[in-house]
């Protein structure tokens, strides 16, 4: 029966490698690739077929999520002199006319899905659509931290109102694909960040540092006992000299040293911790929905990955290279046993990506380079629309149209021919992986 399976999804990805350019009657309403189809639950999913990852979408076809983030007027309080916002509500004179008019355009362009950041207002209009939770936010962090309490249980209390309150309307919304937890989280100090007073703990000596009855530091108490049962043998191990546990971190030790194996395990504790409230949160009211994790930037941690378990359902991360880290989504896969979803990339101006074409083309050699692995389901470029100038990385990223409304002509060209490409490309990369097994 295996067999037989596996001879039929191979003879669907030969037909799908061969119709390069998908369009018209050859995808169905949500982009998905029609051919190969699974049975139709309502709802996107995912599934491994001769060791390929795919999505499934509602009507059970097979699917790539090729998305866009940023799909969004931006906020009613920015000036309106130059801004986007005034100048696409002068060309399109509401915001659900100017909704309509960006999906035909997306659709037209080869994407099939609305990243993070979209206004609600296109949500409407049929295409498959990310929600970011923003779970962290829910509680404030305090003073030079990097990382909520999640052992407080007001941290859980506030997670599941607020979840509750996002998710109660959308656990039956079919072109939902899933929901990101939060985006780019500060898990660990950024190694290629200069050590200044100003850097960013990492997360045991964050908590090592809160109030003695904070939740989080009797949590972290309570990880360090079970690991050495007595403070002889952290002292040992830390080249310390405390007489308790409850004096950890609350005295200057000279020459002190925190084995790694510390710092990992909890991290590996908290990240468990952070991915259970979110998941319980959301499966509370929605029981149908892809869970995306949060939006790892550049790169998700080991202790990270070894904690969230079965709490997602997809692992997403932002990567802004010049081609995407195949040896680091294989690993994300290796640790997790979930599928990888690019959630945001792009090309800073600048570090040699210059006009439209080369940009074009920078964009079709991330893409096929990232289709050629088997454990990824979906790219979404960073934003929609060229930034003003202002700080931040995704500030600097290329955008689809500029500031009146206009498409990057060029770029788009580029983008739309490999976005159209995208499941005869990753049919023809398991077809050929197959064809080395014999």
């Amino acid at each position: 029966m295996c067999r037989r399976f596996g001879l039929v999804v191979m003879l669907v990805l030969l037909s799908l490698a061969q119709a390069a350019g998908q369009g018209g009657d050859e995808v169905d309403r949500y982009g998905g690739r029609r051919g190969i189809r699974w049975a139709a639950t309502g709802f996107f999913r995912t599934t491994k077929a001769e060791r390929r990852w795919w999505l499934v979408d509602p009507d059970g076809y097979v699917f790539i999520s090729v998305g866009v983030n940023g799909v969004s007027l931006g906020p009613r309080d920015e000036p309106e002199e130059g801004s986007y916002r005034a100048a696409a509500l002068d060309k399109h004179q509401r915001q659900p006319e100017w909704a309509k008019a960006t999906i035909e355009r997306l659709w037209g362009w080869g994407f099939n899905t609305l990243g993070s950041g979209a206004d609600r207002e296109t949500w409407r209009e049929g295409m498959a659509y990310t929600v970011s939770l923003d779970c962290a936010r829910t509680v404030p962090w305090g003073e030079g931290r990097t990382f909520p309490d999640v052992f407080d249980p007001a941290y859980e209390r506030a997670v599941r109102r607020h979840v509750s309150r996002v998710c109660r309307d959308l656990g039956e919304e079919h072109a939902l694909l899933g929901y990101f937890t939060d985006g780019e989280l500060q898990w660990q100090p950024d190694e290629a960040s200069p050590l200044t007073p100003e850097s960013p703990l990492p997360l045991l000596a964050q908590f090592l540092g809160r109030e003695d009855e904070a939740p989080g530091r009797r949590a972290l108490l309570g990880f360090l006992e079970e690991r050495y049962l007595t403070i002889g043998e952290l002292n040992e191990a830390w080249r310390t000299e405390y007489e308790s546990f409850e004096e950890i971190g609350r005295t200057p030790q000279v020459g002190s040293h925190i084995p790694q194996e510390d710092v990992d395990g909890f991290l590996r504790l908290a990240a468990t911790e952070y991915f259970r409230i979110a998941h319980d949160a959301i499966r509370e009211v929605d029981d149908h929905h892809l869970i995306l994790s949060c939006r790892f930037s550049g790169e998700a941690p080991r202790p990270v990955l070894e904690g969230m378990g079965d709490y997602v359902s997809v692992v997403s991360l932002n990567y802004f290279g010049a081609l995407p880290p195949a040896q680091h989504l294989r690993e994300i896969h290796r640790v997790t046993g979930w599928p990888v979803l690019v959630s945001g990339f792009g090309f800073p101006k600048g570090r040699g990506v210059g006009g439209e074409e080369e940009r074009g083309g920078q964009y079709e050699r991330y893409v096929r380079a990232l289709l050629a692995l088997p454990v990824v389901v979906g790219y979404h470029w960073s934003q929609y629309v060229e930034p003003a100038r202002r700080l931040g990385r995704e500030r600097r990223m290329s955008g689809l149209v500029d500031r009146s409304d206009e498409p990057q002509a060029a770029f788009v060209e580029a983008a739309t021919r490999v976005n159209r490409d995208v499941y005869a490309l990753a049919a023809r990369q398991q077809i050929q992986e197959k064809g080395g097994e014999r």
